[in-house]
């Protein structure tokens, strides 16, 4: 075929598109109005994991999986807001890698509400003000994020979903970078670049900023200035992207919950989070993660916190895969429960993909 008539084919098959979009969209609608008729949730997690693997499933190419996923992604934020807007609160400013975690699990058509810190996320979805809050747990080079951790304790909120977030770092401008006199960023940024900074830019100014996106905000004002952000914030303010991926270890995730109040079902690769405060006395910790160990159950992570009830008492953060629906899980807790002074579970969703 010659190029009007390759042309003419794609056009038909836009037109396809756009009807069976539509119709896709009226079956969601009418899956609407049946929820509302018994107060189930909008968002639904393990459906949308199921869908992404039907897909790859059914995906032949040239288009590989993560493309697919990432266009259907948005076409189940645009069909979810038909249903109902989803508001979603995370720990702002805006354009931060924490909003990019949030675009990747809800979508553009999401309702965003950035907040001053991970307390009042916590608070605004536990009020039902707003719908989910998306906060980080840990990141492989920092460790855990001990803020979010303490919310948990206090808070009855559950875990209904995961992202594991790739934190690449970009170097902003809109001038040249031989013409750059100085660079803004938040702390860590800094510090993750620095070796690429001193290689790269040696003698230039290095200014600390609340946050990436201020620091791409003030290098979009400013002459001879440049800002190590995100691609988020090189759209929002309009900066060309001089480098990308300055970071000087490349292997850098964060990983991100949403937190919110329903419970999630099995999906078949799940994990669960607890939050053990256990009894004191000599072996209780090892009595009680022993279960996990004669079940066969793998533990992905297990970090202390103080309890903030009594001094020196700690509170073991637990993560492992499975789901409490599973009934070795539900075993595993009952004997892990025995030995323990209050086991919470904070919920099962649905594990993340390690993504590029």
């Amino acid at each position: 075929m010659d190029l009007d008539e390759l042309r003419a084919k794609i056009d038909t098959l836009d037109a396809r598109i756009i009807e069976a979009l539509n119709e896709r969209a009226k079956a969601a609608q009418a899956i609407g109005e049946l929820k509302r008729c018994t107060n189930a949730p909008i968002y639904v997690p393990e459906r949308e994991k199921t869908v992404f693997s039907k897909l790859a499933q059914c995906n032949v190419g040239p288009l590989d999986d993560k493309a697919i996923q990432s266009i259907y992604r948005e076409i189940i934020s645009a069909i979810r807001a038909l249903e109902k807007p989803t508001s979603v609160a995370f720990l702002g400013p805006k354009d931060t890698f924490s909003h990019m975690a949030a675009l990747r699990i809800f979508g553009v058509a999401a309702e965003y509400l950035p907040l001053p810190s991970f307390l009042d996320v916590f608070t605004e979805v536990e009020r039902k003000r707003i719908d989910y809050g998306i906060v980080p747990v840990e990141s492989s080079m920092g460790g855990s994020v001990s803020d979010t951790l303490d919310s948990f304790i206090s808070s009855n909120l559950k875990i209904v979903n995961e992202v594991l977030l790739h934190i690449t770092q970009n170097l902003l401008s809109n001038c040249p970078m031989k013409e750059i006199r100085r660079v803004y960023s938040k702390d860590n940024a800094i510090l993750q670049c620095r070796n690429w900074l001193r290689a790269n830019l040696p003698g230039v100014e290095l200014i600390e900023t609340s946050s990436t996106a201020e620091a791409a905000r003030r290098a979009s004002g400013e002459a001879h200035a440049a800002a190590i952000a995100s691609r988020l914030a090189a759209q929002t303010y309009s900066l060309d992207i001089q480098c990308e991926r300055i970071e000087d270890v490349p292997h850098n995730y964060t990983r991100f919950v949403v937190i919110g109040h329903q419970v999630v079902k099995r999906t078949g690769d799940d994990k669960t989070a607890i939050l053990v405060w256990v009894k004191d006395k000599p072996g209780a910790l090892y009595n009680m993660l022993l279960p996990f160990a004669r079940h066969n159950i793998n533990l992905t992570r297990i970090e202390s916190r103080p309890s903030q009830q009594k001094a020196w008492e700690y509170v073991f953060f637990i993560d492992f895969l499975g789901h409490v629906e599973d009934a070795v899980v539900q075993e595993t807790l009952e004997e892990a429960g025995d030995h323990a002074r209050n086991l919470k579970v904070l919920g099962s969703f649905p594990r993340a993909e390690l993504q590029e």
